[in-house]
């Protein structure tokens, strides 16, 4: 495991970050675990994102040295003085952010780096990043996001088969386009002060990820919790050497709601910093999201109204954190009169 050697001040822009009053919350129920060599992977995969929304992947095949190397380097940008981080500053939304997420008054006990996955579309945020870090950062973003559109790829060819879609890369296609929408965030939880009567700083509110797929590794550090069905939180014990995999918004549209976007957030811990790297599988911004026409061929029966990506996004991008982004894009009931005579 990798540490900062002492704490990191985040910068003092903002004073009040929010708290949590303490919840129960149930660390007995097992998070669901898909050995990705398993003959019946495909079919564990489509039951976890049923139930849960989320589910850990084990033998993965992703070198355990790249992901250690990418977390190294990532601690050495953080651990810059603030001045140098804020040149590669504020997002908009690529680059390095610190406390504010998004544009629209969230904010947490946090700091991040948030890159495109399509090198075409660099800004001078991003070069900003690299150029305030050695080559060795660069090359490990580039392969580690290469790893992991594959791993993203390969859970989306298991999800179609498990749900008997032809063709096998209906979903994952989309994510391998040149032009996919895709994005790496890297995330610095520090160590929080503790806050009076026991109450929890937020790190990231809760919210849900309005990509397809997202693909989470942490340091062994605690501190996510996903959101149940019945309103109750589930703490997700932290494995460095394991991917946890989130249904998005987008997913949750092509399924008509049969697999669910999951809410999750992290709490910043006291004790030790938390080091997390999410890679978003997205679509083109051009890619028309609407459920898939092999789930649900009569159109009657959509949950939700076509839309694209581009607008998706811009509209999840106005929005708050917590806000449910998807209503919008709900289709309303028809009602139908019943006549009296």
């Amino acid at each position: 495991m990798v540490v900062l050697s002492q704490p990191v001040a985040l910068d003092n822009h903002i004073s009040v970050i929010p708290t949590y009053t303490p919840v129960p919350v149930f660390t007995s129920q097992p998070i669901p675990v898909v050995d990705l060599t398993d003959p019946e992977a495909k079919t564990l995969i489509v039951k976890a994102c049923e139930e849960f929304g989320f589910f850990k992947v084990v033998n993965h095949g992703v070198r355990a040295d790249l992901m250690t190397r990418l977390e190294q380097e990532a601690i050495r940008f953080f651990a810059l003085p603030q001045s140098l981080k804020n040149q590669a500053g504020p997002p908009e939304p690529y680059g390095y952010g610190s406390k504010r997420i998004g544009p629209n008054g969230d904010v947490g006990w946090i700091e991040y780096i948030l890159l495109n996955a399509n090198p075409q579309l660099s800004t001078p945020n991003t070069s900003d990043v690299f150029g305030q870090t050695p080559q060795i950062f660069r090359e490990a973003v580039d392969e580690y996001m290469h790893e992991l559109k594959e791993v993203s790829c390969k859970v989306l060819e298991m999800v179609t088969e498990g749900l008997g879609i032809e063709p096998r890369d209906t979903l994952s296609k989309m994510v391998r386009d040149e032009k996919s929408d895709s994005c790496l965030r890297l995330n610095h939880y520090p160590t929080a002060e503790e806050e009076a009567e026991n109450m929890v700083k937020v790190g990231f509110g809760e919210h849900t990820d309005p990509q397809i797929i997202s693909v989470l590794r942490s340091n062994d550090t605690a501190g996510l919790q996903i959101c149940m069905k019945d309103g109750s939180w589930v703490a997700v014990p932290p494995d460095h050497s394991s991917f946890f995999i989130n249904v998005g918004d987008a997913l949750q549209v092509m399924t008509n709601g049969r697999f669910k976007s999951v809410k999750h957030r992290v709490l910043a811990d006291t004790r030790r910093s938390r080091v997390s790297m999410i890679y978003f599988g997205g679509p083109p911004l051009s890619e028309k999201i609407a459920p898939l026409s092999c789930l649900v061929p009569k159109q009657d029966d959509w949950l939700y109204k076509e839309f694209t990506w581009s607008q998706y996004k811009s509209s999840a991008y106005k929005s708050k954190l917590g806000d449910y982004r998807l209503g919008l894009f709900e289709k309303q009931p028809i009602l139908t009169h019943m006549s009296n005579e």
